[in-house]
């Protein structure tokens, strides 16, 4: 992700000639890295439940992540005003968090729920729902304008089938997921501790850099 972005922000000045909104390099790499971005969060939230997580604690997590949300949206306007986000990938984890959170009791049924919402969008289009207020939901007619789109459908469903996947190994192979790692992983666990954080304070350093370093030049 920090690759793929630092790589967005040398087209955005200028630096590299790349297409990030139509080569089929770039997209395949997004479509990727936000798939498991949502995979990952729904594997999350089968540890959460397992491990008896109270809703107090569910709520303020959610609420970091629906107030970093908001922080993506003003500082995506500042730099884009056109083509802001206000869906993007945290908005839609901040709606997909409760969906899950109500719906992890349904077992084996978060498999092909995930599947309909993942058709869904192939199967169904209404210009209704091609507007800002409602495109959030995904049955758009056409992309909206914007520099991050992760709607309801069809990523809900690739969030339910990490719920799914999740709730499984724990109740099978939880030693997957279990014991010690070893020392080269480690830094990459405590990424993972502070994932919200790399997310939102990557970019602004990346971007400050290159920023600097243009200046300097």
């Amino acid at each position: 992700m920090a690759v793929f972005h630092f790589c967005f922000d040398l087209a955005h000045f200028r630096l590299i000639e790349q297409n990030f909104y139509r080569d089929p390099f770039w997209t395949t790499q997004r479509t990727v890295i936000v798939s498991l971005f949502l995979f990952c969060a729904g594997f999350g939230q089968a540890i959460a439940v397992t491990q008896g997580q109270t809703w107090r604690r569910f709520w303020r997590r959610w609420a970091q992540v629906a107030g970093c949300a908001v922080l993506v949206s003003i500082g995506s306007y500042l730099m884009f005003p056109r083509s802001y986000i206000y869906f993007g990938v945290l908005h839609g984890i901040a709606v997909m968090l409760v969906v899950t959170r109500f719906t992890a009791r349904m077992g084996p049924w978060l498999w092909p729920l995930g599947l309909l919402a993942v058709l869904l969008p192939r199967l169904v289009q209404h210009s209704f729902f091609d507007t800002r207020w409602t495109s959030w939901v995904g049955l758009v007619t056409r992309k909206p304008v914007t520099e991050d789109y992760v709607p309801l459908l069809p990523w809900l469903g690739v969030m339910w089938w990490g719920l799914a996947a999740g709730l499984w190994v724990l109740r099978n192979r939880p030693h997957w997921v279990g014991g010690i790692l070893p020392g080269a992983f480690r830094p990459l666990a405590l990424l993972g501790r502070w994932s919200l954080s790399f997310y939102m304070l990557h970019q602004p350093v990346l971007i400050g850099l290159l920023m600097l370093w243009m200046q300097l030049r």
